[in-house]
């Protein structure tokens, strides 16, 4: 899946220290885990992905929000990308019990 991190891509690296790339990494991971929506989604608009990332060497949690969400404005890809960090413990249990 094609993500666009444009607006966000600063925000995951300032705020997590985790890269775009490896974001996209873990959102691609065949034994990725989704929630969907996403749990903590206020609209509905949102999925949570738990995935590996390779390059983090680390299971990562990544928000994605709809292509829909904006009518006036599509993603450069199938998502946006919002959010993603180290997954915390439930999340990495979530991605243990996809494998």
């Amino acid at each position: 899946m094609q993500v666009d991190w444009g607006k966000r891509a600063d925000y995951i690296g300032e705020r997590h220290g985790i890269s775009a790339a490896w974001a996209d990494q873990a959102a691609n991971d065949r034994h990725a885990g989704r929630q969907v929506p996403d749990p903590a989604s206020r609209s509905g608009l949102s999925v949570r992905v738990i995935g590996y990332s390779p390059s983090a060497r680390a299971v990562l949690t990544v928000i994605l929000v709809s292509a829909d969400a904006d009518p006036d404005e599509r993603p450069d890809g199938d998502w946006w990308g919002s959010n993603a960090w180290i997954a915390n413990q439930q999340d990495q249990d979530l991605y243990s019990e996809e494998q």
